[in-house]
């Protein structure tokens, strides 16, 4: 599984994905880890079947025991199928999760970590020295979803807003965005329902200062292709299985 530092002053952002090993049919995923001293925080995990390469990969740069807490935006079992099998390696940790799905991500497995539900209007997530905003972003796809923004990195975790889905061995990050809005038109207009919350979404996260938003699948935006990916989403038409009937 491919690891890349993002941003390390103080606190540190990971990206884990791009993992050659994971079976073929099984969608491609990023997971994100962030470090702060002794805690660190894991976001959407992944799927119990890339649980061993993402354990391993963890374990190159801190010790188990400094995994404290572990961050599902939503339901979907590419987010936290995993959750399970981490539920056995950190018995203190704690899952923040929408309320919605705490009676669906049970289903995973869990005895052991204590569930933290997130209130539909957000709230926060705080390490030792990092405070990360927790931004609805409901309807996008899930009706209970939350994306994650730190502001002392400029980062937006945006989950599957932005994501797009490419071939094994795909680059990290959006080189040139005209020739990726094909490969993440389809998801959107499939996948997003609503035209209230992405509109919603948008006038959220237009008044952060964002460096770098990373989805949960596909390449990394950095720059002005961020405006881009809005400026574009915003024109979208979204919702098409039903428009399309």
């Amino acid at each position: 599984m491919e690891a890349l530092k993002l941003f390390d002053q103080g606190h540190q952002w990971y990206v884990f994905g791009r993992d050659p090993e994971k079976p073929e049919k099984i969608i491609d995923t990023n997971q994100f880890m962030v470090v702060d001293g002794d805690k660190a925080l894991l976001l959407d995990p992944g799927g119990i079947e890339v649980f061993s390469t993402m354990l391993a990969s963890v374990l190159k740069y801190l010790d188990i025991e400094n995994i404290t807490d572990l961050f599902a935006s939503h339901q979907d079992p590419d987010i936290i199928s995993s959750l399970g099998m981490w539920d056995q390696v950190l018995p203190n940790a704690r899952l923040h999760c929408p309320w919605l799905w705490e009676g669906f991500v049970r289903h995973f497995g869990m005895s052991n970590i204590e569930y933290v539900p997130i209130p539909d209007e957000g709230g926060r997530i705080e390490l030792n020295t990092v405070e990360l905003e927790l931004i609805p972003a409901h309807y996008l796809h899930s009706s209970g979803n939350f994306h994650i923004y730190d502001a002392k990195a400029k980062i937006l975790f945006s989950g599957d807003v932005g994501a797009a889905l490419e071939p094994p061995g795909s680059d990290l990050f959006v080189e040139n965005f005209d020739l990726h809005q094909d490969k993440m038109r389809y998801f959107h207009q499939r996948w997003m329902p609503s035209e209230i919350a992405k509109k919603d979404w948008l006038n959220r996260v237009r008044k952060l200062d964002i460096q770098l938003m990373v989805p949960q699948h596909g390449r990394m935006f950095k720059g002005d292709d961020i405006q881009r990916f809005f400026d574009w989403f915003e024109k979208l038409e979204v919702g098409i299985a039903i428009s399309n009937r």
